[in-house]
């Protein structure tokens, strides 16, 4: 039964996705606090679209990497079946 070990190339890209993910996001929400103001009056929290939707991407990431959708009651069940 073959089980899903992430390689080393596997695991350094997804580091270097939430790297990128924090560092940007820190961006994004440095530039709406500081110029766009937010830190003196209300503005539109846009960048809430972009961090939802690339932290839905990170988790995705994270998912293909490190489980695994194999039936693990498969194998007994065809041993059951050619019995």
């Amino acid at each position: 039964m073959p089980q899903n070990i992430p390689t080393s190339k596997q695991k350094s890209t997804f580091m270097l996705h939430t790297i990128v993910f924090i560092l940007a996001n820190a961006g994004i929400w440095a530039y709406w606090y500081f110029v766009q103001g937010a830190n003196h009056q209300w503005v539109y929290p846009w960048g809430i679209w972009i961090t939802a939707a690339w932290g839905l991407s990170l988790i995705g990431h994270w998912a293909a990497i490190f489980t695994s959708n194999e039936d693990k009651g498969n194998q007994e069940y065809l041993r059951q079946k050619n019995n």
